[in-house]
């Protein structure tokens, strides 16, 4: 299946996998570059993600299946991410990972090419305080594009990753996954406003101490949003149906 016919039972996954390309566009995760996929609910070595177009221009008719193999199952003469080997080496090595993001979020760019590493330091970020890992293109492959243009590279960043749910790119940007799509959605949002965040704060300390949040603190806080489904409202349904209903306005 290339193409989602209106009365499929992807229907809707496939409307918030269009949804999450132009509330990551909106919120300044992704510009005209970056891309979101979501595994197949049917087919889980299979996953969904849009054409090569830029993510705020995104439509129902332009997302795509792909195979393990990072291929498309019927490209049908349309244009395909060069980067797709980051979605479907993920999906590999990560059973437990049902979407997946890349972005040139230039408020994490600073911290994959310093020695500060990115750390949880707003509450909604507390998914980072089990550790953000940078990976470095030059250590799989030397000199590069720096672009993951194929499945060796694509395995490269996948182990790199680990079982975080964020890993720096050197240069690049980052790759954020989650175990569904609003998830993700938050967590690379969160991870740019708490990079911009982290960088004001050191700015300010001068030198000086910032407080983070405690691995204790981090992991309460997770556990938390885990079990949001009893009613608390601090979630990432809460922020998704905020994000998208600032896309109409």
């Amino acid at each position: 299946m290339s193409r989602v016919q209106a009365g499929s039972d992807l229907k809707a996954e496939i409307d918030d996998l269009v949804t999450a390309n132009h509330i990551l566009h909106a919120q300044g995760v992704v510009d005209s570059f970056g891309h979101v996929s979501i595994r197949s609910p049917q087919r889980p070595d299979r996953f969904f993600m849009a054409r090569a177009t830029a993510p705020g221009r995104v439509k129902h008719d332009d997302i795509m299946e792909f195979g393990s193999d990072g291929e498309p199952v019927d490209r049908q003469g349309r244009s395909i991410y060069s980067e797709r080997f980051i979605h479907s080496e993920i999906y590999k090595q990560r059973l437990d990972v049902n979407a997946v993001i890349h972005s040139h979020s230039p408020g994490v760019i600073p911290f994959g090419v310093t020695d500060l590493p990115l750390r949880a330091l707003s509450a909604t970020a507390a998914f980072l305080g089990s550790g953000v890992p940078v990976f470095d293109i030059r250590e799989a492959a030397g000199m590069t594009d720096m672009l993951i243009r194929n499945a060796a590279l694509g395995k490269a960043l996948a182990e790199s990753l680990g079982d975080a749910p964020v890993a720096l790119m050197r240069g690049h940007g980052d790759v954020v996954v989650g175990p569904n799509l609003r998830v993700a959605v938050a967590r690379a949002i969160y991870t740019e406003v708490n990079a911009r965040i982290q960088a004001q704060a050191i700015i300010m300390a001068g030198g000086g101490r910032v407080t983070y949040l405690a691995p204790e603190e981090c992991e309460l806080r997770e556990r938390a949003s885990a079990q949001d489904k009893a009613g608390s409202g601090h979630g990432s349904d809460r922020n998704w149906e905020m994000w998208k209903s600032e896309l109409s306005k």
